[in-house]
């Protein structure tokens, strides 16, 4: 069980400090600082707040976007460096939950990631978006299977998903049938394609994270970064690329077990925090009419099957060496 069942949490509508990683952790401990102040136990920031998500692969071709690579291959944040334990040692300060959406760095790949620091500064569980989306994938590797998980914390069974995962209905799934009590459904932004494109939209997108807090009977954090003038003056050189991409976008939301809002939005160029209290025990009214992996399921009829294996390139070989194969002479004729 958890230690708390009743507590506030918060959720970041604000833009990154693009394309800077020092700076941009700078301004996260601004917010968890801020966040514990009000009496937050959790706080959650949006997709791959650090540094930045890059805008570039919508607005221009993948050749025009190079310019961009070293930058955000240098800015991106990697486990355990100094950069990432100042998180964990802010998290611990303030004794606060945080949930990071940031740019790994593994190697030579970028990872859309999600950390899930404690209040003590320990890293419960670090992972990645399994399939990233689009035109996402001249930029990120993908995850696995073990990216699919809800960690059992102080504050309850905690869970994270990025962006249009929130449309993959087994992925959801998988997340519901461990139990997850609460939820961060993390985006970059509702800024690029105003109009042009309807999966892209505020309203589709809040639909989803509002879905899945129906659908899993769990509390739903949705931070959303915005696209401020700083980043537009950086990535916008073309009066097409000014159509496609605008300032703001930010429509951060929290909902509860029954899909109903907890909190006001606040203008979509606005940053703040978004606050909401929650009480565990709503989740249990809230399965009373419908659990899709218990009560109301079906595992008879339907069931969901899940490989955790790494998706490692390389595996050592363990125990017996294996005999070589020899070659055989050819016999004479």
């Amino acid at each position: 069980m958890p230690l708390q069942t009743r507590y506030k949490v918060a959720a970041v509508q604000a833009a990154p400090a693009f394309l800077d990683l020092h700076k941009g952790i700078d301004k996260a401990i601004e917010l968890i600082a801020q966040a514990t102040g009000n009496g937050a136990s959790l706080i959650a920031f949006p997709e791959v707040w650090l540094p930045g998500y890059p805008w570039w692969i919508w607005t221009d071709a993948p050749a025009t976007g190079m310019r961009f690579v070293q930058r955000y291959f240098e800015n991106a944040l990697q486990l355990g460096s100094d950069p990432f334990q100042r998180l964990c040692q802010a998290a611990a300060k303030h004794r606060i939950h945080v949930v990071m959406g940031y740019v790994e760095r593994s190697g030579g790949t970028l990872y859309l990631s999600q950390a899930i620091i404690d209040d003590q500064g320990q890293l419960v569980g670090n992972r990645r978006k399994l399939k990233p989306t689009h035109v996402e994938r001249s930029v990120f590797g993908e995850g696995d299977g073990r990216d699919l998980i809800v960690f059992d914390t102080d504050l309850g069974k905690l869970g994270a998903l990025n962006c249009a995962e929130h449309l993959q209905p087994l992925s959801k799934y998988a997340m519901y049938a461990q139990h997850e009590q609460v939820h961060v459904a993390a985006w970059p932004s509702f800024s690029v394609y105003r109009g042009a494109a309807f999966q892209l939209s505020a309203q589709a997108n809040n639909a989803a994270s509002q879905v899945y807090a129906l659908e899993g009977q769990c509390f739903v954090l949705a931070p959303c970064a915005i696209v401020d003038k700083a980043m537009l003056d950086e990535l916008v050189d073309t009066p097409l690329k000014a159509e496609l991409l605008v300032e703001g976008g930010g429509f951060a939301m929290i909902y509860g077990p029954d899909g109903a809002p907890l909190c006001e939005p606040i203008p979509e160029t606005q940053e703040g925090l978004l606050y909401a209290d929650i009480d565990l025990a709503m989740i249990g009214l809230a399965k009373a009419a419908l659990d899709p992996v218990g009560h109301y399921a079906r595992p008879d009829v339907l069931r969901l099957l899940i490989n955790r294996s790494p998706g490692s390139p390389m595996q050592a070989w363990a125990g017996v060496e294996p005999t070589p194969v020899l070659a055989v002479p050819a016999q004479e004729e």
